[in-house]
């Protein structure tokens, strides 16, 4: 049992490139805030581009404390009754965005983002994908006039960002801004334009 000062936030790892993103994410994630309780789905082939990008497996991510299968439609996140806070779906297929914005649940991501957005809770849509075709941008709208907020896995450069591991340092720290979670050391742009 959660006690009630605890926030519950929902990782959805998908099929699509840009894995680096999420060790530092859920780096942050533990680092800031010791009431967060972090549960994660990963889909067949999320595990198999997790493999390959970052030569992981779903239980090698540090600050998951637990893992729901992929098909188990009878696990709480299927259930707005589960009381969580937020999900992000990181990195974010156009398959699984596409699924979203039509409302279909074939999967427990799915499922779950469905949940998020029939309770009006936070949903964080990592897509990555390029050059986007018109269905692809047809999808983000209707996901987004669902309730859904896109973030494309786009880091930001006037930080000036020396590694691959620096420059998805900016990007965790934009998803963390959106979550509401405060990060120590987080560089912000200021208004002369230093940082």
């Amino acid at each position: 049992m959660y006690k009630s000062q605890c926030r519950k936030i929902l990782v959805g790892i998908t099929g699509a490139s840009g894995m680096l993103f999420l060790q530092p994410f859920l780096d942050m994630l533990q680092e800031s805030d010791s009431n967060l309780v972090i549960h994660g789905i990963c889909s067949q082939s999320g595990e198999k581009v997790l493999e390959h990008e970052e030569q992981l497996q779903p239980s090698d991510l540090k600050g998951i404390s637990k893992w729901f299968a992929i098909d188990d439609f009878a696990a709480a996140p299927s259930s707005g009754s589960s009381r969580y806070d937020a999900m992000i779906v990181l990195p974010c297929t156009m398959g699984t965005l596409g699924a979203i914005a039509a409302g279909l649940s074939q999967n427990l991501i799915h499922r779950a983002a469905d949940v998020m957005l029939k309770e009006k809770k936070k949903l964080i849509l990592g897509v990555r994908e390029t050059p986007l075709n018109r269905t692809h941008l047809k999808n983000m709208l209707s996901a987004h006039d669902a309730g859904a907020m896109i973030m494309p896995t786009m880091p930001g450069f006037y930080l000036k960002p020396k590694t691959l591991e620096e420059a998805a340092k900016t990007y965790c720290w934009r998803l963390a801004d959106q979550l509401g979670v405060e990060i120590s050391g987080r560089k912000r742009w200021e208004e002369d334009g230093n940082v």
